[in-house]
């Protein structure tokens, strides 16, 4: 709260994610108020800003000097957009600022330099370490952790949201370094031959955060609807000396599989489930807080604006403790360069034309006890 008792005022920078962030802005239990949207003016960033009764600027000067804080949620030059510019300008300006990644690495160096430069606090936000789920599985990561060491990590994902399994990883894991990525695994020679599908994941070995990794990388995309025909988000599993923690999607569920070590006293009882060992007892896969994950209207009206009011919160409380933007700065040039070299051993982005799939649900293909097996 401000010396008047309101809270301090936030501007939302785009209308396309910003939305969530807005979303996120105006829950309850969001640290900030929001206060404009600052668009190019189209249609829909009118009637966003009518919808949460904020003013609608289109310069970054008409943004009022009493803003605390702006969330930047447009492109970075990485992706062709101006975001990084806009940032700089804001923080010239005086105001604090939350960025959306993904940032180039020389991007994000010229950010954290201007942020010195105009005393406030800048941050990145990757979203996804903030929602629910994912929250869960770093915090379950870092408290198994702390009993037994990590032997290995299976990572998947799409290229889209690469940067931010590797700051799940290094969040879980409490760094990304040391890392070493190895060459991209090739399909058989033949292989094309026999299948009329191109492979969905290609995959890669190496090191991150001193713990060996297998990382399987969907690395294409339809140019016309970059935000589609994606298979999933992230799927994640630790494996430990006791068992191993999934998160089995992004939105869940956290499943831990304790692993199926077959006790010595079975050796010599009358059945082989009769052994006393007290993990026998142990479900063989249990969730980890809600057995199912919620539908996307859940999704997107739930869990990602809480996540977006969470990332407000850590900008709040740096901004409160007049955070130096150089060390939390830093991690993210580790992340940057790891993506960036990840993203050159996969080599480039293939494009292609998607069309809208057929969503199944569970209950759709669900075939229930299943009939006994006969060759086709």
């Amino acid at each position: 709260m401000t010396g008047t008792g309101r809270r301090p005022r936030l501007v939302v920078c785009g209308t396309k994610f910003g939305r969530i962030y807005l979303a996120g802005a105006a829950r309850a239990d969001s640290p900030y108020e929001p206060a404009g949207v600052l668009a190019r003016g189209s249609e829909r960033s009118r009637r966003v800003a009518e919808h949460y009764g904020v003013p609608l600027y289109t310069e970054v000067d008409a943004v009022p000097k009493d803003v605390e804080a702006c969330a930047v949620v447009v492109g970075a030059g990485i992706n062709g957009g101006p975001g990084a510019r806009i940032a700089r300008e804001l923080m010239a300006r005086g105001h604090h600022v939350l960025q959306e990644h993904p940032l180039h690495k020389d991007e994000l160096a010229e950010c954290l330099r201007a942020a010195r430069a105009h005393q406030v606090v800048y941050r990145v936000n990757t979203h996804y370490p903030h929602v629910e789920p994912v929250r869960r599985f770093i915090a379950t990561a870092r408290r198994l952790l702390a009993r037994q060491r990590a032997l290995h990590i299976d990572a998947v994902c799409s290229f889209q949201v690469l940067y931010t399994t590797f700051d799940i990883l290094g969040r879980a894991l409490g760094a990304v370094r040391p890392y070493i990525l190895g060459t991209l695994s090739q399909l058989p020679l033949g292989a094309a031959q026999l299948t009329d599908s191109p492979a969905v994941y290609r995959s890669l070995d190496g090191v991150i955060g001193g713990v060996p990794l297998t990382l399987r990388l969907q690395n294409d995309m339809d140019p016309g609807d970059p935000d589609n025909h994606i298979h999933l988000f992230h799927r994640i599993t630790l494996h430990t000396e006791g068992g191993h923690l999934t998160l089995a999607n992004t939105h869940g569920p956290l499943l831990w599989s304790p692993r199926p070590h077959m006790p010595q006293d079975i050796r010599t009882t009358v059945g082989l489930a009769e052994s006393a060992a007290p993990h026998f007892a142990f479900p063989s896969t249990a969730p980890l807080g809600p057995a199912a994950a919620p539908d996307h209207r859940g999704i997107l009206g739930e869990l990602w604006p809480q996540a977006a009011a969470r990332a407000l919160g850590a900008l709040r409380a740096a901004v409160a403790a007049r955070e130096d933007p150089a060390g939390d700065g830093q991690y993210h040039l580790a992340l940057c360069r790891l993506t960036a070299e990840a993203t050159d051993r996969f080599g480039p982005v293939r494009l292609h034309r998607g069309s809208p799939p057929e969503v199944l649900s569970a209950a759709s293909i669900d075939a229930g006890p299943g009939e006994p097996w006969s060759r086709p």
